[in-house]
């Protein structure tokens, strides 16, 4: 995760740089917090994990708001929000999940097909996964957005282990397989190898139990 001095100095710097200098330092913060939302999600003692994503929600939220009409930064805002109220107490986990839900729906608005369709699976994750409250626990709404995520981006990891997910909530075994044995042997995309490799365990692990 980015030091909070160097982090205020690169989002300032991000002014007085010309429009493509400007969207290469976007993308490079964003890289930044892929990495430091893998290294919060798959290797931080859990305990640990609610200060850890408050912490980097604020900083997403920071970096989203100096690039409006960017989805890119948005859909990352959206997927540490989502993934800090996984940590949160019931009481407060709701509210957050709803501002996740919020801000990608931003981001979609803007272009759903940003970073391979992932506003669009964080969406369709986030209405199978959080409990029926509101307007979440809706199926049809998990199933409309992973599956348009799936037609931008076939081979798409995160796409197939949310999908293959979702179907394992529907009792649908026999689809749901194929999904995840694609996202448990996906190849590592370029810069999300660390998150890559929690996600095929995640999936590999799924996979066995499915096909007990």
């Amino acid at each position: 995760m980015l030091k909070p001095k160097l982090a205020a100095w690169t989002l300032a710097l991000g002014f007085s740089l010309s429009p493509l200098a400007h969207a290469d330092m976007m993308f490079e913060n964003i890289a930044q917090e892929q990495h430091a939302w893998a290294k919060g999600y798959y290797t931080l003692p859990e305990a640990e994990r609610d200060d850890y994503f408050a912490q980097l929600q604020t900083h997403a939220h920071d970096l989203s708001s100096q690039y409006p009409g960017h989805a890119e930064p948005l859909i990352w805002e959206g997927i540490i929000t989502a993934s800090h109220a996984k940590y949160q107490s019931v009481f407060t986990a709701g509210g957050t999940a709803k501002e996740a839900r919020d801000v990608l729906l931003k981001a979609i608005a803007i272009n759903p097909n940003a970073m391979d369709g992932s506003g669009l699976i964080s969406l369709g994750s986030l209405y199978f996964k959080v409990p029926r409250f509101g307007s979440f626990g809706d199926y049809d709404k998990a199933r409309e957005y992973l599956q348009r995520a799936l037609k931008i981006d076939p081979n798409n990891i995160d796409a197939n282990f949310f999908y293959g997910e979702f179907l394992l909530t529907q009792d649908d075994k026999t689809e749901a397989i194929p999904y995840l044995k694609k996202a448990a042997t996906a190849m590592p995309r370029p810069g999300r190898e660390d998150a890559d490799k929690g996600r095929h365990a995640e999936a590999a692990e799924l996979l066995a139990k499915t096909e007990q």
